[in-house]
């Protein structure tokens, strides 16, 4: 399996180069020195026996001109090699000769890409007198392409020398993969077991979607989906074998394992055995013989026919490509059979379940519960229940093994099996082995082919996204924000025409979740996911596959000394020894821990100039001034995230230099204000930069000549430091204090200029304060602005009516945030009721501050799904009649006084589609009413801090209601009367009462 990976990746890789050569091949093609020609064109070479010369510079530089006929050589040649790539991937050829050519063929288009990038930087899109200046860039560059092209010939001739790989010439073998069917069979010898465990319950709501006692009406296609591992094929089999439900109730039932490598022919032969009988098919195959050619299509008419008037149940095993469902649909069954058939798919895809299938009818299988998976392996391990509990220790490695093995039955059954052959006292050992066992162990085998066959399975344009994972920590919460724009930072995400490039990236994302590769972790009220999670044993096996493809360096305690070449390091831990690479080829850097040891990590080295992602979110220690000097550097930078580790008072000026620059996060940072520098940067998509105020800067503010005299006047020792970690942390804080200009916001002053930055789509945190006028009005200009943050304490009237009108011209924001909150009080933000025209496509909003009164334009909010109001010191009456008319408002939230009435109702037809209604701390607030035909999507009701002295009236109203919570130090007064409400209701709810509540 080891050569499939690395093959699969080198041909996602190359394919990345060719788009990239593509892409730079078709820009400006008159460069000077041909640098442009060198990508497409190479002339025939003259017989040699030394190697060549580097080209001379030409005295008066102008382009080189191809040669008559030219042909196109590293975009092409590359393309040829990404079809040899596939053939051996579709060949599944275990060969460490073709091992080491993928390998090379890798670090080649990695090579391609550096190249093309320097291209882009140094070359690309500047003046004249500008290149004339880079003439010693350009150089070396041209002879970095002219050397890659003879490294294109070699490895092609490589290829061609050794016989690697024998071209393949249909395309539909592309899906066969015979790895499939000994996995199927590897799961096939652990059903007895796995059913014996935690499949009671899902056995039962399966039958239920079957509904086999219906039966007339066309045929219905269920779908039990899931990752791999979880026991879909189990579930199927025990569904499949119930005589009382199965059996009995239709006369014609077959099983079909569909895998990657399924046979047209076979499968229908076997459908036609199943269903109609080995009678039959032997009479139909008598009567076909020598008529080959036609066989699929008369094995289909004589199963279709034979089907017409019978009720069949036939369960497909995994199924891996909607071309195989839609083939097998259309072929196979009768269209107008109305005897109430059904057919039963397994499948990892959720999507493509869902092309199967209605949504209402497919099941998502679960891992499972944790004491059934506890079961199993005490089952396998043949050690009884009542000898884990009489120790604490192995009730602890159990429960650790389990949780590691994420619940799922294959990888408890698979760890079961080796800890069944250790004495108990090894467990604790071969726990801690695990990631490298995974690697090695033989009978871990069919664990890892379950991972390593989606991976391989998955799209080329996927392949890095999903090894890109084994970056992050172990049960790691992964944004999905953070990981798109990654992602897009890297080059993993290719645009499309007309579709954002972050649509295209979150698409990436969903696919993966569907494909179950990654697990949602918050989802939404919307229902999109947030954020995601790996599976432990699976993250061990992503980390396993990412070592072999030498994708990912992980850098942890006690590292050992290094030489590899790498493109992406992670350093994980709080001591991370220090490591030899060639740091010139590292393209990310990503730190969950303290700063790591060594030189080269001076963030701004030279030695790390291709880097494209410098991830310091999660970093253990702060970044400090003299770390960001020397930023503008790394000139290939996209992605740059220190927040809440920076302790920078001022942008450096170097930083308008980052011109390929996307993402800039300097969240709670010490920055007051934002250069005017970052206005030449124009590919940024998002500026998220904000201040951290502290209790020390608060202290500045209040006592600034008692902080002065401590640091400036006295002697260090003398110096008190108790509310800070060390003299440069205070002294950071004395510099942002001083240029705060009494503003005690977390916003932050935007320059003149930010209207050129026309790719913007997230922007915050924008103190109206201090940013000027001019700056506030160009605000209404980034077109493309889709998140806007802002602070508006103690802002002048005139520049509020400026954001007025801006708010207006940005047509394409979806989310709204307003904060009128310093460190000291809370001001108004009765000044929105002059917003004339609301974005149209606004779906957040967030407000900060004292309204009094409902400002009319939120009548007009009619896509809004999320309302958010705090402290705003509303009263009922139009606040209820307007929120309640919004027809896509799903969640409201009102925290500390935002409403300051005694009593909230919900009317009769009021809102339509509200799904979660959250009140924290409404100190006036007595009863909430829910009338009949109120609220019909109500799920979850959240009081928090309320004395609710009339209670909680009508929840029998609400057919949807899940859960109502009741936290800190809450009081709510009849409470009898609501918990036999809640008792009572159909939807069984959960009444969830914290401990410092108050019945």
């Amino acid at each position: 399996m080891a050569s499939v990976t690395v093959v699969s990746m080198a041909r996602a890789l190359v394919g990345t180069a060719v788009s990239k050569a593509a892409s730079a091949a078709a820009a400006e093609a008159s460069l000077l020195l041909g640098v442009q020609k060198e990508i497409w064109y190479v002339h025939p070479p003259a017989p040699r026996t030394v190697s060549p010369q580097p080209p001379r510079l030409p005295p008066n530089p102008t382009p080189l001109a191809p040669a008559a006929a030219p042909s196109p050589y590293i975009k092409d040649e590359l393309k040829t090699i990404q079809a040899f790539l596939r053939a051996a991937e579709v060949a599944k050829k275990k060969d460490d000769l073709l091992n080491v050519w993928a390998e090379q063929v890798q670090d080649l288009s990695y090579d391609i890409e550096d190249c093309l990038d320097e291209f882009k930087v140094h070359v690309k899109s500047q003046s004249l007198s500008r290149q004339l200046m880079k003439l010693g860039d350009r150089h070396r560059i041209a002879i970095q392409i002219r050397n890659l092209k003879s490294r294109v010939e070699e490895v092609s001739n490589r290829n061609t020398r050794y016989s690697l790989i024998k071209p393949v010439s249909s395309s539909s073998t592309d899906e066969r993969d015979s790895y499939m069917e000994d996995i199927r069979n590897q799961s096939a010898s652990n059903i007895d077991e796995s059913e014996l465990v935690g499949f009671s319950t899902p056995k039962r709501e399966l039958l239920k979607l079957i509904d086999v006692s219906t039966d007339y009406g066309p045929t219905k296609v269920i779908c039990i989906t899931g990752m791999g591992g979880l026991g879909k094929t189990t579930l199927a089999r025990k569904t499949y074998e119930n005589k009382e439900d199965i059996l009995k109730n239709f006369p014609c039932y077959a099983w079909v394992t569909v895998s990657q490598s399924f046979d047209r022919r076979e499968i229908l032969k076997d459908m036609i055995r199943q269903l109609l009988g080995a009678d039959s098919l032997n009479k139909l195959l008598k009567g076909l013989q020598g008529n080959l050619l036609v066989q699929v299509n008369h094995l289909a008419d004589f199963l279709v026919e034979g089907l017409k008037e019978k009720r069949y149940f036939v369960v497909f095993d995994d199924l891996w490509t909607i071309d195989a469902w839609n083939w097998i649909n259309d072929i196979a069954f009768p269209k107008n059979n109305n005897r109430g058939g059904r057919i039963l798919i397994t499948t990892r895809d959720a999507g493509l379940a869902e092309s199967c299938t209605l949504g209402s009818i497919i099941y998502h299988l679960e891992p499972l519960q944790i004491d059934d998976a506890i079961q199993l392996l005490l089952r396998k391990t043949h050690i009884r229940h009542q000898g884990m509990e009489s120790g604490e220790n192995m009730k602890n490695i159990v429960t650790k093994f389990v949780k590691k093995c994420g619940c799922l039955p294959l990888a408890v059954l698979s760890v079961g099996g080796i800890l069944a052959t250790k004495s108990t006292a090894e467990w604790e050992n071969f726990y801690k082995k695990l990631p490298s066992e995974l690697e090695n162990n033989p009978s871990l085998e069919a664990m890892r082919r379950m991972v390593t066959l989606s991976y391989v399975h998955l799209p080329s344009h996927l392949k890095p996204c999903f090894l890109y994972l084994s970056i992050f920590p172990e049960d790691f919460e992964i944004q999905r924000r953070r990981l798109v724009n990654r992602w897009i930072a890297e080059g993993f995400v290719r645009a499309r025409d007309g579709v954002n490039i972050e649509d295209v990236g979150n698409s990436y994302f969903n696919e993966l979740v569907n494909r179950s590769m990654i697990q949602p972790s918050n989802v939404n009220i919307e229902g999109v996911i947030k954020s995601c999670r790996v599976h432990d044993i699976m993250r061990d096996i992503i980390v396993s596959i990412s070592k072999e493809e030498n994708f990912v360096l992980l850098a942890k305690d006690n590292t050992t000394t290094i030489e590899e070449k790498v493109r992406h390091v992670a350093f994980h831990g709080s001591k991370c020894s220090e490591i030899c690479l060639d740091w010139s080829c590292v393209r990310s850097i990503s730190i969950f821990g303290n700063r790591p040891i060594g030189s080269a990590l001076s963030f701004g080295s030279p030695q790390l100039r291709m880097l494209r992602v410098l991830d310091l979110e999660c970093a253990e220690f702060k970044i400090r001034q003299k770390d960001a000097s020397y930023i503008g550097l790394l000139r290939h930078m996209k992605y740059l995230n220190v927040a809440r580790a920076s302790n920078i008072f001022a942008f450096p000026r170097s930083i308008g230099r980052l011109r390929y620059l996307q993402t800039l996060d300097m969240r709670e940072a010490n920055i007051s204000a934002v250069t005017t520098e970052i206005t030449k940067l124009r590919n940024l998509r998002s500026l998220r930069c904000s201040k951290r105020f502290g209790y020390g800067c608060l202290n500045i503010i209040k006592n600034p000549k008692e902080c002065m005299s401590m640091t400036v006047c006295l002697p260090i020792m003398f110096t008190p430091l108790v509310n800070f970690n060390d003299r440069g942390n205070l002294l950071s804080e004395i510099r942002m204090a001083c240029s705060i200009r009494c503003s005690d916001t977390k916003g932050v002053k935007m320059p003149r200029g930010i209207n050129h930055l026309k790719e913007l789509q997230i922007l915050e945190v924008v103190d109206i304060k201090g940013t000027s006028k001019k700056a506030i009005a160009e605000l209404g200009e980034l077109s493309q602005l889709r998140k806007l943050s802002v602070t508006s304490k103690d802002a002048t009237a005139n520049k509020y009516k400026v954001f007025c009108a801006a708010i207006g011209k940005l047509t394409s924001l979806q989310s709204l945030c307003v904060d009128a909150e310093g460190s000291l009080d809370v001001g108004t933000i009765e000044w929105l009721n002059s917003v004339s025209c609301p974005p149209p496509l606004l779906r957040s909003l967030k407000l900060n501050g004292s309204l009094s009164e409902m400002p009319r334009w939120f009548g007009n909010l009619t896509q809004l799904v999320k309302m958010h109001l705090s402290r705003s010191r509303l009263k009922d009456g139009i606040m209820m009649e307007t929120l309640g008319a919004l027809p896509n408002l799903m969640l409201l939230r009102l925290y500390r006084n935002a409403y300051v009435g005694e009593k909230l109702v919900f009317r009769r037809g009021a809102f339509p589609n509200l799904k979660e209604i959250d009140i924290y701390f409404s100190e006036q607030l007595s009863e909430i009413i829910f009338e009949e035909g109120t609220s019909p999507q109500m799920r979850n009701i959240e009081i928090y801090g309320c004395r609710l002295e009339s209670g909680i009236i009508g929840i029998k109203h609400l057919p949807r209601l899940k859960i109502i919570a009741l936290q800190y130090d809450g009081e709510v007064a009849k409470f009898d009367m609501l918990r036999g409400e809640v008792d009572a209701h159909p939807n069984n709810p959960v009444l969830q009462i914290q401990a410092s509540s108050k019945a």
